[in-house]
């Protein structure tokens, strides 16, 4: 019986190469099938704009993200690549400081952004409106988006390709994927694609060494949330909660990211550089 088990597990394997892009055609067939009884659910709200119908709408809309891509990598990790499933770094065992880390990173470095943009003039602070119900709920949608896209593109393809090349040309590209899965989005230049990229490898940097994406999913969460529901920019290009802050550009240019946010900007380049290169050494030295 041991004998028959293994077996089947070896037919099932497929090369690397091919597993990365069905993942990611299964994943997304499953969101476009799941979306259709999500959709019909989402219909029974309200017809209103208020707050809370948005938080709804968006927490469902990522939470069938997050459900297709889990089940999906589980699958293929047990199935396609025979590799334990373990490896997608879902353990939260011995990681709780590393959730707090995250958090305090990205809380650090838009401090760092966000004042520097202030010195320079590119933006001023036009209003301020407290909104708890937006605040909590959007950390919580934030945090099952930034849970969905780690486990599709750090917990999965970067991981299963580390399994067949150097650990940092697997973050390339893994990072490139990361950039393409937002060429769609709103205002969307080639300098805030160049971002998006140097934001998949600050964020998969940590994971190279790791095997762990409690981190990545932490950083990538606080990131949005800061960003978008406390400072008020764009979020990748698009306006999704209200903020609370209200920000008012002096111009749209390189330094404050123009109609795509903070992460269109300069000033966002260079932090993710040194922020990227600061997880690394930190590693490398132990």
């Amino acid at each position: 019986m041991e004998r028959n088990s293994n077996f089947l597990s070896a037919k099932c394997l497929i090369p690397v190469w091919l597993s990365v892009p069905l993942y990611i055609i299964i994943t997304y067939s499953l969101v476009a099938v799941l979306s259709i009884f999500s959709s019909l659910f989402l219909k029974l709200l309200p017809a209103n704009h208020s707050t809370l119908s948005l938080l709804i709408t968006y927490f469902v809309s990522w939470l069938v993200m997050l459900f297709s891509a889990v089940v999906c990598a589980i699958l293929f990790m047990k199935y396609i690549n025979g590799r334990p499933v373990s490896e997608l770094g879902f353990s939260i065992k011995g990681r709780r400081k590393d959730c707090l880390v995250g958090v305090i990173f990205a809380a650090v470095l838009y401090a760092i952004g966000f004042t520097v943009s202030l010195a320079l003039g590119v933006l001023e602070v036009a209003a301020v409106r407290w909104d708890f119900v937006s605040l909590i709920g959007s950390f919580i949608v934030y945090f099952i988006a930034a849970s969905a896209e780690e486990v599709l593109v750090r917990g999965y393809v970067q991981g299963i390709l580390m399994t067949k090349m150097n650990k940092f040309a697997a973050l390339i590209v893994a990072s490139l994927l990361f950039s393409l899965l937002h060429i769609f989005n709103a205002n969307l230049t080639f300098f805030s694609l160049l971002n998006l990229f140097l934001a998949g490898i600050m964020l998969g940097a940590s994971f190279m060494y790791t095997h762990n994406l409690w981190f990545p999913i932490m950083l990538h969460t606080a990131w949005n949330w800061i960003q978008g529901s406390v400072l008020g920019y764009e979020v990748s290009g698009g306006k999704l909660f209200p903020s609370l802050f209200t920000l008012r550009l002096s111009e749209n240019n390189l330094l404050n990211g123009g109609s795509f946010g903070f992460e269109g900007s300069i000033i966002c380049s260079i932090l993710l550089i040194i922020s990227s290169v600061l997880i690394v050494r930190y590693y490398e030295s132990r």
